[in-house]
């Protein structure tokens, strides 16, 4: 028998800004099982949205809420997230899709331990409610980085031991999201912030962070923020050492190199060099949300859950905490999921 046809999808953005108009509006609005509506705070970009990508346009989010989306993609300015998401949640909408950072009221370098309870209240808030949230982290979907995830699972290099981290604060929840799903949860953290505050591309100033920490496996790590990296230099570097092999990855575009000691091999995976970090990055959306959609039309989980964006801002209250106070912070202990 031929298999049933799976239901439309009833997309619904919320904030159509410079992110969602480049990077997600063109791919749903190419997929021929999905109907959109847009709503903005200022009306004049989303029926600007609605008439470029095909969209109804919703006034409020009570309409939004009232067109029973299939799912509603929360795409606002990190600062006034925790206000749409927790509105959108009281309105009954079955699913939300966030944007990274699940919540940063003063801008995702400048989070401070509030935002981390601002998102588990949210969170919380949903559960109860039966909102199924989840979130973007299209890191993830890097060619590289799947790559790097396949190696450490498949290779036989044993436990994560250590754990090196240099980032721009553009790439900053991402890259502790990246931590999370290569090498486990960060247990216990230690912190210090430079003296002055660095001016930095479409992050704004922030001060300089330092952190050691451990992982729940007994990794050892460092982690290095900045809004001072030259933006023409890699964003992030990542390496994962482990018992019998090393990961590094670096940039949105850069290259892979995986030091095997179970085959006493060195490869270095790289991309072609017609393609540069911003296609590569768009590409990382267009794969994300079209897990996240397959995942809709398939019924199962979301490729990455809305617990995810809580735990990385759990790491970044618990980095401010250590600055403050000076002292190494047990994540699970002093900010609880």
């Amino acid at each position: 028998m031929p298999t049933a046809p799976t239901p439309p999808l009833r997309i619904a953005i919320a904030g159509v800004g410079e992110v969602a108009r480049k990077n997600y509006l063109p791919f749903l609005a190419s997929q021929p099982d999905v109907t959109l509506a847009c709503h903005n705070r200022t009306p004049a970009k989303a029926e600007q949205a609605a008439r470029e990508f095909g969209a109804e346009v919703c006034p409020t989010l009570e309409a939004l809420a009232a067109w029973r989306p299939t799912a509603v993609l929360v795409l606002t300015a990190e600062t006034c997230r925790h206000e749409t998401g927790t509105e959108l949640i009281n309105l009954g909408v079955p699913r939300i899709f966030f944007e990274k950072p699940l919540v940063a009221v003063h801008g995702q370098a400048r989070v401070e331990e509030a935002d981390f309870l601002r998102g588990r209240e949210m969170l919380h808030l949903a559960a109860a409610r039966r909102c199924e949230t989840a979130m973007v982290f299209n890191y993830r979907f890097f060619a590289q980085s799947l790559a790097a995830r396949a190696a450490a699972e498949t290779r036989g290099f044993g436990p994560v031991i250590g754990i090196t981290a240099q980032v721009h604060y553009a790439c900053w929840s991402h890259c502790i999201d990246l931590i999370h799903w290569l090498a486990g949860s960060i247990k216990e953290i230690t912190a210090l912030a430079g003296p002055v505050e660095r001016t930095g591309d479409r992050v704004g100033a922030a001060r300089d962070v330092t952190a050691s920490f451990i992982t729940e496996g007994g990794a050892a790590g460092t982690l290095v923020g900045t809004a001072g990296m030259a933006w023409q230099h890699p964003l992030f570097e990542l390496t994962f050492t482990f018992a019998r092999g090393r990961i590094h990855l670096r940039d949105l575009d850069g290259t892979l190199e995986i030091l095997d000691g179970t085959r006493q091999q060195q490869e270095t995976i790289s991309f072609g060099r017609d393609t540069s970090r911003w296609a590569n990055y768009d590409e990382s959306f267009r794969q994300a949300i079209g897990a996240y959609l397959q995942s809709l039309r398939a019924g199962t989980p979301p490729p990455v859950p809305g617990i995810e964006g809580l735990r990385e801002l759990q790491v970044e209250a618990a980095l401010q905490r250590s600055i403050r106070e000076r002292r190494p912070v047990r994540l699970a202990e002093e900010f609880p999921l």
